[in-house]
């Protein structure tokens, strides 16, 4: 299971008009310890930021699973509420999960999510569809040593 860290860079970025401005940028990295999710942040950012950068924060987040699609540019945080019914008692109980959905707009961000929960075999409820201000996501890299896949 991965362990998803939102990561927040502040650095000096040129803007259309040429003005530069200090900005902060969050981004999400799957990593086992707030010192790996850093280490892994300044990596990934090195080739693309000139000059200095900052992690002006790590912390931890509750995103339970992340949905893919390649089209999309945006990301969507779906609050969902899983139902069960209580057998002794038949009160039905709601536990929440936060899923990230990578997509286009909302109405793709919703579809990817559905076709995500096909194979699902419990009740489910949407709580909520919000669009987020990560700017990407980066999984965890497999090292060299690494067994592949065949």
């Amino acid at each position: 299971m991965a362990n998803w860290f939102e990561c927040k860079v502040r650095y000096d970025k040129l803007q259309e008009n040429g003005a530069v401005k200090k900005v902060t940028e969050p981004y999400l990295v799957d990593a086992l310890s707030f010192t790996e999710a850093e280490a892994r942040i300044i990596d990934e950012q090195t080739p693309y930021i000139s000059g200095e950068f900052s992690v002006s924060a790590v912390k931890r987040t509750k995103i339970a699973e992340i949905f893919w699609n390649e089209e999309g540019d945006k990301w969507y945080l779906v609050k969902v509420a899983f139902i069960t019914i209580d057998e002794r008692s038949g009160v039905e109980k709601r536990a929440t999960s936060q899923i990230l959905v990578q997509a286009k707009d909302f109405k793709n961000a919703l579809d990817t999510f559905l076709e995500g929960m096909k194979g699902t075999m419990a009740d489910f409820e949407i709580v909520g569809i919000n669009e987020t201000p990560l700017i990407d996501v980066y999984k965890v890299k497999l090292g060299d040593n690494a067994p592949k896949a065949e």
